[in-house]
């Protein structure tokens, strides 16, 4: 006698707060534990879970995740949709085509697809050349890593595939045979990828390296300095693997000193310079505390990038961030020679745009020196933000006269 087939399992239903309804329907992606009202049944890490209104209408649907606060993280919302291949085709396709006016032959490192903003909510995809970084945020993505290999594999044949991996899913990973670093698909290098933008080449440590082995975000103000850089002396604080120091030596800066207190990302800065032998100023590595080395040199600069790690990771962190952003930009606007150029930036998502700005601006009051702002940014196009938890790059350039 043989047995009985399994019963399917009925679909996974949620009903939600008013307030998250309302935050939904303005096509917001995050659902949260708290925001859960009814669920018929318990759920799996990646079950897609169907979210009702009040009047038993279909409102969403979305990764569950039952380990997370963030429990659902929204795929689709409006009109009832089928999930199927044609769909997560049309929506990868979609965040290519916003690519592919961006950049020329001479760039081939960029985001391709930005999680939540591109529709693959906790999920991020970086092309450096040939290889491709695949970040997750969640463990809801695990079962369906098959079918997102499958889809870059159609559209970047021959690509190596690297998985890297947030460190409050790395041990849910283990569990499911995954880790940080881990090599998909294809062929990737042990050491570092090299990859062009704008021309420039540069290293990326896709295995091991921070975010997914360079910061593409900056890239937008990175071109930005270039154009101011001719002529002058350059401190790029908080320098990593020297970014902003290679675009101001292509833009003529009489010298360049990269700072940073890690002498591994100084060893990578270095190496990249020497990636790009046309570069002609001087380039000088310092080693040291970035707010000591400001507060104790009494070296003079004509252009001061400060473009330091986030100084805010939780929201409790925000007040004092605030007041370091602007000790910094004090800092920096000291060793200004007359007409030089402030470039601070931040990338702490609970400082906004505004209290940011507001700190250097209040900085640049307090030097007692005339001053004129040249420029503000936010996201670069292909790390574009659609809601504002995703919103966490900011820049102020500003141009200081007197002493």
């Amino acid at each position: 006698m043989q047995d009985a087939a399994p019963t399917p399992r009925s679909r996974l239903r949620l009903r939600v707060s008013p307030a998250a309804e309302t935050h939904i329907r303005a096509g917001h992606p995050w659902v949260y534990e708290s925001s859960l009202r009814d669920q018929n049944r318990e759920g799996d890490a990646g079950e897609l879970a169907v979210i009702y209104d009040r009047r038993d209408r279909f409102l969403a649907i979305g990764l569950f995740d039952p380990d997370s606060p963030l429990r659902v993280r929204v795929l689709h919302h409006g009109a009832p949709a089928t999930l199927n291949d044609d769909w997560w085709a049309a929506r990868l396709d979609a965040a290519l085509l916003r690519r592919a006016p961006l950049f020329g032959p001479d760039t081939d490192g960029y985001r391709a697809v930005n999680g939540e903003s591109d529709g693959w909510p906790g999920l991020v995809v970086d092309r450096y050349a040939d290889t491709l970084v695949v970040k997750l945020y969640t463990a809801a993505w695990f079962p369906h890593l098959e079918r997102v290999l499958d889809l870059l594999e159609s559209r970047f044949p021959g690509s190596g595939v690297v998985l890297r991996l947030s460190r409050n899913i790395q041990v849910r990973a283990a569990a499911a045979g995954l880790h940080d670093g881990q090599v998909l698909a294809g062929a990737v290098p042990d050491g570092p990828v090299v990859f062009h933008e704008t021309g420039l080449a540069f290293e990326a440590d896709v295995l091991r390296g921070q975010k997914t082995g360079f910061f593409l975000d900056q890239r937008d103000n990175r071109r930005r300095v270039e154009r101011y850089a001719r002529g002058r002396r350059v401190l790029n604080a908080f320098s990593f693997s020297g970014g902003f120091s290679l675009y101001a030596a292509r833009g003529g800066a009489a010298g360049v000193v990269s700072l940073d207190l890690s002498a591994h990302a100084l060893r990578s800065a270095q190496r990249n310079y020497a990636l790009n032998p046309k570069l002609a100023a001087p380039h000088e590595t310092v080693q040291a505390d970035v707010f000591e080395w400001l507060g104790a040199t009494d070296r003079e600069f004509d252009l001061v990038i400060l473009d330091p790690p986030s100084l805010a990771r939780r929201e409790a962190e925000r007040t004092g961030a605030v007041r370091a952003y602007g000790k910094l930009a004090s800092d920096g606007i000291r060793r200004l020679a007359r007409g030089g150029i402030l470039v601070s930036a931040s990338c702490s998502a609970h400082v906004s745009a505004e209290e940011f700005w507001a700190a250097v601006r209040e900085a640049a009051d307090r030097s007692g020196r005339p001053w004129k702002e040249l420029h503000t940014s936010q996201h670069a196009p292909d790390h574009h933000a659609s809601f504002a938890e995703a919103q966490y790059l900011k820049a102020i350039f500003i141009q200081l006269d007197g002493r």
